[in-house]
């Protein structure tokens, strides 16, 4: 499984990216090392979308709060860029991806990230891979 994070990005250019304390949905909360990972700077802070695909060097369980019921699973972890996206893929672009039931992999990211546009890591499909990887 890959994975993908939509998260603020200070310097989109960087070779190594640290993300602390990341909300997981769908499936985030198993990023592990080695695994590939597409890399999207948030719009609501300032972003433009797809930026990067990396590979997780290092992975960290956030322990719960003890006394809390509901808590979405969060996770700290690094990952080393293995290359930059040469086109846009961002809200504006997949916005057209709206059908949450045709099953396209544009739909697929588009329903993870911007039905609820709150910063996260989510598990996507071997198709969103191949359909982010064509962005590279």
């Amino acid at each position: 499984m890959a994975f993908a994070i939509k998260a603020e990005i200070l310097n989109p250019r960087a070779k190594l990216f640290e993300f602390a304390a990341q909300k997981t949905m769908y499936g985030g909360k198993n990023v592990a090392e080695g695994d590939t990972i597409f890399i999207f700077a948030s719009e609501n802070e300032g972003g433009r979308g797809l930026i990067a695909r990396g590979v997780v060097i290092s992975v960290e369980a956030i322990p719960r709060k003890r006394g809390i019921a509901r808590q979405t699973p969060r996770v700290s972890l690094s990952v080393r860029r293995s290359a930059l996206a040469k086109r846009p893929l961002g809200r504006a672009e997949l916005r057209l991806f709206a059908d949450w039931r045709d099953g396209q992999p544009g739909t697929e990211l588009n329903f993870k990230f911007y039905r609820q546009a709150t910063n996260k890591i989510v598990g996507i499909s071997n198709e969103a891979a191949s359909f982010l990887d064509t962005f590279f």
